[in-house]
């Protein structure tokens, strides 16, 4: 097997087998952890310190460790995350939530720096185009890594199944879940069937050794990238300071566009945090029971895996307005692509933050409401954005290439 590809398989089996943690443990968190609503809080506190994460901790952490190390040590801090749920308080799962917060960022980066050092570096040796094999180790992580959602859900689905407490849910009890949610721990008598201790540290401790596992994989398989492959790469990890990223983000801010997308992406927040901070709880633990949110979030993943890969066919027939009504994301920033995508996170992760904020505050249905709000605003400040490119550039079917040539400070905001 060739050297670059074995990498990018390890790579990949090691984001697979921690995200199956990480992923079905985030979906039981409001399950699990709901006294006090400290599941929700804790992905709140999650969320916020990613945010902060984002904006500084990458560059440094892969400067000074390089990827392979930085990619074990930010797996660690989702590790912490599964520990702190063995015993859930406030006094554990919020500093494990920031440890995990602080490592989501660099992970994702430092991911991202190794796939694309390595493919660069395939392409040279074989005198082939660098985008085309660096777009090919992608698409073997994601078709590897989007597998994680399933096997998560089933894992926890399967092992909370075995409960031998069973209950029968009365009209009274159905009453107190879904959109009209009575805001209470104790009402429902399904909700309040927890699983066994016993079968919870099951859980968390398959859990766990399928983080030890990854980080085991990556420090064992992965290669450390030589000095001169990464010379280039690490020049430009170097090149912009902590102050001049930040205010690169904000600086970004004065393209009207994105500005218009702000709405659209925090919907994304907003309702991936109504998706495993209440729909799981109010809606499935409520109404059947915590050992089925496995099997409900195993519909979505496999849902969501095979609509990534319809819509990406059919954009080539509709183009990106209708498919971007649908509910997706496009990219608009090409030559801006780093400020650009650092807003994406900052404000899909103030979605999350104020969507677990008011998670233990308000009713289901006016949390939908909202959600409603935010999708037709974000639907219309889209809408604003095509109206900027078609006016920009008439008579081509998609301004790409022209908003791609125009200077930022032609359009402002602020």
């Amino acid at each position: 097997m060739e050297r670059n590809l074995k990498n990018v398989l390890v790579i990949s089996f090691g984001f697979l087998l921690l995200f199956t943690a990480y992923g079905g443990l985030q979906s039981l968190q409001s399950s699990l952890n709901s006294e006090e609503g400290l599941g929700v809080a804790s992905l709140s506190v999650l969320y916020a310190a990613l945010i902060l994460s984002s904006m500084f901790l990458p560059p440094i952490l892969i400067k000074k460790l390089g990827c392979k190390w930085t990619i074990a040590i930010s797996m660690c801090c989702y590790i912490a995350f599964s520990l702190g749920n063995f015993y859930a308080s406030w006094y554990t799962l919020i500093p494990t939530s920031v440890i995990l917060g602080l490592g989501g960022a660099p992970l994702w980066s430092a991911k991202c720096t190794y796939l694309t050092i390595a493919g660069t570096s395939y392409a040279e040796k074989a005198g082939k185009n660098a985008k085309d094999i660096i777009n090919q180790y992608f698409g073997v992580f994601f078709l590897v890594f989007q597998s994680s959602g399933i096997w998560g859900n089933l894992i926890s689905s399967l092992i909370l199944s075995q409960s031998s407490t069973k209950v029968e849910i009365s009209e009274e009890d159905l009453e107190c879940c879904g959109a009209y949610n009575c805001l209470t721990d104790t009402t429902n008598t399904t909700g309040s069937a927890k699983p066994s201790n016993s079968l919870i540290y099951t859980l968390l401790g398959v859990y766990t050794a399928s983080g030890v596992l990854a980080v085991l994989l990556v420090i064992i398989f992965l290669d450390q990238i030589k000095s001169d492959q990464a010379e280039t790469e690490k020049g430009k990890l170097e090149a912009p300071s902590f102050w001049s990223t930040f205010l690169a983000t904000f600086r970004h801010l004065k393209d009207k566009r994105q500005c218009l997308l702000i709405p659209l992406t925090m919907y994304s927040g907003f309702e991936q945090g109504f998706l495993s901070g209440d729909y799981t709880k109010v809606y499935v633990t409520c109404a059947l029971g915590i050992q089925y949110v496995g099997y409900v979030m195993i519909c979505f993943a496999a849902v969501n895996s095979l609509c990534s890969l319809l819509f990406g066919k059919i954009s080539q027939f509709t183009g990106r307005k209708l498919l971007f009504a649908l509910g997706l994301y496009g990219i608009l920033f090409e030559k801006h692509k780093e400020a650009a995508f650092a807003n994406y996170r900052l404000w899909e992760s103030l979605g999350f933050v104020i969507a677990f904020g008011y998670s233990t505050k308000l009713q289901a249905y006016i949390k939908l409401y909202i959600l409603l709000s935010v999708l037709v605003l974000s639907m219309v400040t889209y809408g604003a954005v095509e109206y900027l490119e078609a006016k920009s550039s008439p008579g081509t079917p998609t301004a790409t290439k022209k908003e791609n040539e125009r200077p930022l400070s032609q359009e402002t905001c602020m």
